[in-house]
């Protein structure tokens, strides 16, 4: 158990209703991230505050009413990975990075340029965030940034978002290798032709079309053949 004096105050709010803990801000944030840490370990105090300064401790039917239990260890859970953990500035600042990069390498993956039909390189995206001024939540998951952020730098560079249905036909002598690979993508038909050849549709993000190619092509020694749909 953290001691008190080096703690910091994790909250969460639901209903009109705060809810807050002290913890160990790195440790918590193992935890969120999925880091095997036992919880006795992140707390400092095992309790669950309505103003944690004050001493305020929340009534047991305010948290059954919003967690569905009273169990202090699981609310402290529930509360470490929905609510907000206080940081450094540094802290922070690191974990801003972190998410807005993985923002980045998403976008990049599953958009392209409209008007050239290529990918928009990871840099040309984070010079569009910079420049629109995007604030970045921390903490608040990357699928539901997404949309904020490609309507703000839409304004700035050409971008598209989408999934490729692409047909693509193996030679018999690479269909072993090759089926391996397709199989990471979602197979929208699979088809076996008379004579050995797999033919399959599946559907890929746009902004990896071309390492696709060339990941097949290398795999099948540029025998496949691929058709948009």
């Amino acid at each position: 158990m953290v001691s008190l004096d080096k703690a910091v105050l994790a909250r969460y709010s639901h209903a009109g209703k705060t809810f807050e803990i002290y913890v160990d801000s790195e440790k918590a944030l193992a935890l969120r991230d999925g880091k095997d840490i036992s919880i006795h370990e992140v707390l400092a105090v095992e309790e669950i505050y309505k103003d944690a300064r004050k001493g305020d401790r929340v009534s047991e039917g305010a948290l059954q009413e919003v967690f569905g239990t009273t169990d202090v260890l699981e609310i402290a859970k529930q509360i470490i990975k929905k609510g907000e953990i206080q940081l450094t500035t540094e802290q922070r600042k690191k974990l801003v990075e972190e998410k807005k990069r993985e923002i980045i390498n998403r976008i990049a993956r599953e958009s392209y340029n409209p008007q050239t039909k290529a990918p928009n390189p990871p840099q040309r995206i984070e010079a569009a965030i910079d420049e629109a001024h995007i604030s970045i939540n921390p903490f608040e998951p990357v699928d539901s940034q997404i949309t904020k952020v490609l309507k703000a730098i839409r304004t700035l560079i050409p971008i598209s978002v989408e999934q490729l249905r692409i047909e693509v036909k193996i030679p018999p002598a690479h269909t072993g290798k090759a089926y391996s690979t397709l199989k990471k993508y979602p197979i929208e038909k699979e088809e076996w032709l008379n004579d050995g050849t797999l033919r399959v549709i599946i559907k890929i993000p746009a902004g990896i079309e071309t390492d696709f190619y060339d990941t097949i092509g290398v795999i099948t020694k540029g025998d496949a053949e691929f058709r948009r749909l």
